[in-house]
């Protein structure tokens, strides 16, 4: 995302990746938002360590950084013989909150408001869905009830069917 683009929620919740059952945001994703390079993002992250512990922001696994590279293939592309020399970094809401102390610059607060609207919206969005998740399942649940009893009548007759099958009436009137 390069840094003439506004930074507001719907730009940035598709860089919001979950990741150990955190939402989070790549350096490199900061890193362009606050019109930095991400070597300088990690390197004011490390001159405030105490800053960041695992819950604010943690190093992605070899694992994670091939399936985000692979998720992301279609939006980056590397140059040839360009890789990736170091693990990317993943910084929770709280760890992108911290990043405002440490980055001080007009830019920051603007990315940082943004980024914070955006978490809020995103947890917003999952509250609404988990709503709509209960309310689905007490509709199938009600419903199932009254199916049920359709489901009987509909078996009762079939079985109705397959009796008159098996034994068929005498048939009245004449035979010639």
């Amino acid at each position: 995302m390069s840094s003439s683009i506004a930074p507001k929620p719907e730009n940035l919740a598709q860089l919001v990746l979950f990741l150990r059952g955190e939402k989070v945001l790549l350096d490199a994703d900061l890193a362009s938002l606050y019109g930095v390079e991400t070597r300088t993002l990690n390197q004011a992250v490390r001159r405030n360590r105490e800053r960041f512990p695992e819950d604010f922001m943690f190093q992605l696994s070899r694992e994670e950084t091939e399936a985000v590279r692979r998720s992301r293939s279609q939006n980056v592309i590397l140059k040839r013989g360009q890789n990736l020399k170091y693990r990317p970094h993943a910084f929770t809401e709280q760890g992108v909150a911290m990043l405002s102390s440490v980055l001080r610059s007009p830019r920051a607060v603007q990315v940082n408001i943004a980024i914070m609207r955006t978490f809020v919206q995103l947890r917003r969005l999952m509250d609404t869905n988990r709503d709509l998740a209960r309310k689905i399942e007490s509709l199938e649940k009600r419903y199932d009830e009254q199916f049920a009893v359709v489901f009987d009548a509909i078996k009762q007759l079939i079985a109705c069917e397959e009796t008159e099958k098996t034994h068929p009436k005498r048939r009245m009137g004449f035979e010639q």
